[in-house]
């Protein structure tokens, strides 16, 4: 009954304010047009493809070690990794099910990387928090710090309930037949036909959110709603809009890091789409986001107040 009412309230605010409709919905396509397309779906294409051909060993052997040491995960869910930290959401949650999917790791290592490793991406953090919001290079390092460091710092406490006494997670799927392994144009199809299932998926939760957050915004301007409240649906629009109502540093860069570590309800949405069919919960990824983005807003206020 209340999803019902929720979905027939929106609905006649759409009806209502159909300017707002329009202009979010403009503003999410060309914001999913111009920034996550181009940069996003190269990277689904491509870890796909190294799924698939059995790519991803190399980036084993070449991390597995280091990351075992740091994260105590198995060969494959070194990859995971790599991918989570560099590529942004939900690139982290996609890699994570995949290989939960395909039995390159267990379930327990699933929820595990899938605690920390769904991340905004480092060009993200430069680009957008660093230089077009605040434009001062000095927040390049704490930003970077605090924004990967609070996951990479918060594993620690989550590794010992996902690894249940054992030293580091088992290594499977290490055995792969050449038909897996060789490149051929329908491993290429099945690729893109996932990446792009994917990215539009993305690109769909952008433009709703952005449309909410356009007729919810013409209800009423404060700062709370402009502030707090409406940031919190959708990041990149929450992390203007959060500069524009807090000019004061002090206030609006912890804000900003905890909605980037957190990575807002719209991240969240795609995160449980990209995890489908993989067993993997939602609901403990949107605590252990929560605990994140009160870290990374506790570290804001102490770099604010004492640097």
């Amino acid at each position: 009954m209340l999803s019902g009412m929720a979905a027939a309230g929106l609905f006649a605010a759409m009806l209502l304010s159909p300017e707002a409709v329009s202009e979010g919905a403009q503003k999410g396509l060309l914001l999913w047009f111009r920034n996550v397309l181009p940069t996003l779906f190269p990277f689904m294409i491509a870890t796909g493809l190294m799924i698939s051909c059995g790519g991803m060993h190399l980036i084993s052997g070449l991390c597995g070690r280091l990351f075992s040491f740091l994260f105590s995960t198995s060969g494959n869910g070194a990859f995971a990794v790599l991918t989570g930290f560099l590529c942004g959401y939900p690139m982290g949650a996609k890699t994570t099910a995949d290989l939960v999917r395909s039995g390159r790791i267990s379930r327990d290592e699933g929820a595990y990387l899938l605690s920390f490793c769904n991340n905004t991406s480092p060009a993200f953090a430069v680009n957008y928090i660093v230089l077009q919001t605040f434009g001062d290079k000095n927040l390049l390092v704490p930003t970077l710090l605090i924004l990967f460091g609070v996951p990479v710092l918060l594993s620690v406490f989550y590794r010992p309930v996902y690894l249940k006494g054992r030293r580091k997670f088992p290594e499977l799927g290490e055995k792969c037949t050449d038909a897996s392994e060789k490149f051929d144009f329908s491993m290429l199809d099945s690729c893109l036909a996932d990446s792009f299932d994917s990215i539009v998926k993305v690109g769909l939760y952008i433009i709703f959110f952005s449309v909410l957050i356009h007729l919810i915004g013409s209800t009423g301007d404060n700062r709370v709603l402009t502030g707090i409240l409406l940031p919190v649906l959708e990041m990149t629009n929450g992390i203007r809009m959060i500069r524009l109502t807090f000019p004061d540093f002090a206030l609006s860069y912890p804000l900003i890091l905890a909605l980037s570590a957190s990575g807002g309800l719209c991240a969240a949405a795609q995160t449980e789409c990209m995890l489908r069919g993989s067993g993997l919960p939602v609901r403990p990824y949107i605590a252990q986001k929560l605990a994140a983005a009160a870290a990374a807003s506790l570290l804001g206020i102490m770099y604010v107040n004492h640097f």
